[in-house]
Order: structure tokens, then C-alpha cells, then sequence
């Protein structure tokens, strides 16, 4: 999308073998898309995939922090461990990335930092406790760190997603306990799972999410948070006029 309308892009991911379909879109429609490798729970790669870029383009004008996953289970059955790895790519790449960026637009006086956030850094559901609470963390740093930054004229904004149709349910990690069938919560998860997949029948395409990317990138004046989806649009209407008890059932009784 961004390199469509003429933002010379770095599409970056972890393994460049999942390229060739950007690189067949960018050679057909002779858009400015490059694939670099870069891996957000690395330092060196974030370092190296930075100077690359900073090299070639001599500038930064645009950071999307976009790399997350999602992890499922009830809060009992979560690993520490795998709590820290949810963190280490939702929270902690994107503080990485962030900090890698931060020299060079600071140099510029100029920048805009756009965080991927989510519906669920807003208000929390059953089974996303870990997803929900690295959010609802990328939250609270983005706009903390936009007092910061704003003197130095760089902006942040938050981009906060519903249910979109992607691999990204596909990609989720389950909590190692939450398969064995002895857990207490083993029904509670598979019901969430059946609802979850019901939800995504209806959800937006990306392409609705990456206009409002657009939109953001293109506001002279960009807010902090941008929701993106008809349904956290709907869901955020109602938490802003009802009591957290009513808001509460109303997100219980959606999730069954």
C-alpha cells in the first residue's frame, strides 16, 4: 500500500524465503518495495537491518512496527516462558526497533513511529491475557514516549485493529497446558477457538487496516490511536458510554 503511493518501503520479516510475493508484486507494478531481513527479538539484526537502510536512503522518515504474534491459554496454564517470548516480539522488538530509529530522526528533527497495536490493547478477552497485556503495554509506551519525541518533531500513533482476515490466527501460539485435555480451562479454549473463527468470517481484509496506515502517515496532524475495523469501532463506541461492569458482561456474553 505504502509503496504504491511512492514511499520508497523496506518490507521487513525474519525468514526472506516468504518474500517472493512481495518481490513478484514489486517487480510486476515497478513499486520502490524492497525485503530486508530483520528479526525484532535479535539486536544485531535490528542494528544491521537499520544501517542498511539508513545507507541506502541516507533517511528515515517512517518506522511501522508491525511484527507480533498472538498466544492463547488461560492465565493458569501459561508458561513463564512463553509469556517472556509474547513479549519479547510484541513489546520488546518494537522498543528495539524504535530505539534503532530514534538517532537518525532525531538528526532529521522529523519521523513518525506507527505502532500495530490492537482492539485488545484497549479492553481485554478470555485466553489473550499474555496478547491483551503486551498491547495494553505498547499502549502505555507509545503515548508516553510521544511527550518525548514531539520536541524533536517526531510523532507516534497507535493503530488499533479488530478481527482482520489473516494468517494471523493460524500463526497463534497455544499455551503448551492449554492441549492437554485434564486442564480446567480445556473447553473454555475450545469454545474460544470456535468463536474466534466465526469472527474472522466476518472481519475486515488487511487492506482496511493498511489504509488507515495511510491515513495516519498522510494526517498532517496524526492522532494517537486510529482504531481500524467496524467491529472495535462498534466495541469502543459502547465502552466509552457504559460502566466497566456493564462493558464487562456485554464482552462475556459475546464470548459465549
Amino acid at each position: 500500500m505504502l509503496a504504491r503511493h511512492g514511499f520508497i518501503t523496506y518490507a521487513t520479516m525474519r525468514d526472506l524465503q516468504k518474500s517472493s510475493t512481495l518481490k513478484s508484486i514489486a517487480d510486476k507494478e515497478s513499486i520502490p518495495l524492497r525485503c530486508i531481513q530483520l528479526d525484532v527479538t535479535n539486536d544485531l539484526s535490528v542494528k544491521q537491518a537499520i544501517e542498511t537502510i539508513e545507507n541506502e536512503s541516507k533517511q528515515i522518515d517512517i518506522l511501522v512496527n508491525n511484527a507480533d504474534y498472538g498466544l492463547s491459554g488461560a492465565l493458569e496454564d501459561l508458561l513463564i516462558d512463553e509469556i517472556k517470548l509474547q513479549f519479547d516480539t510484541n513489546f520488546f522488538g518494537l522498543i528495539r526497533a524504535t530505539q534503532a530509529v530514534l538517532p537518525i530522526m532525531r538528526k532529521q528533527r522529523s519521523g513518525l513511529i506507527v505502532n500495530m497495536s490492537s482492539g485488545l490493547g484497549r479492553f481485554g478477552i478470555a485466553t489473550n491475557s499474555a496478547y491483551a497485556s503486551s498491547k495494553f503495554a505498547m499502549e502505555g509506551l507509545t503515548e508516553s514516549v510521544s511527550y518525548e519525541l514531539e520536541p524533536f518533531g517526531i510523532r507516534t500513533v497507535l493503530i488499533e485493529p479488530g478481527i482482520i482476515k489473516t494468517n494471523f490466527i493460524k500463526a497463534a501460539v497455544l499455551a503448551q497446558k492449554s492441549t492437554d485435555p485434564n486442564s480446567p480451562y480445556f473447553q473454555f479454549m475450545n469454545n474460544m477457538d470456535e468463536g474466534m473463527k466465526k469472527l474472522i468470517e466476518g472481519g475486515e481484509g488487511p487492506e482496511y487496516v493498511a489504509k488507515v496506515v495511510l491515513e495516519a502517515i498522510n494526517d498532517s496532524n496524526p492522532k494517537l490511536r486510529y482504531l481500524a475495523g467496524k467491529d472495535v469501532e462498534k466495541i469502543m463506541e459502547i465502552k466509552n458510554k457504559v460502566s466497566d461492569e456493564d462493558f464487562h458482561n456485554m464482552i462475556k456474553n459475546m464470548s459465549g
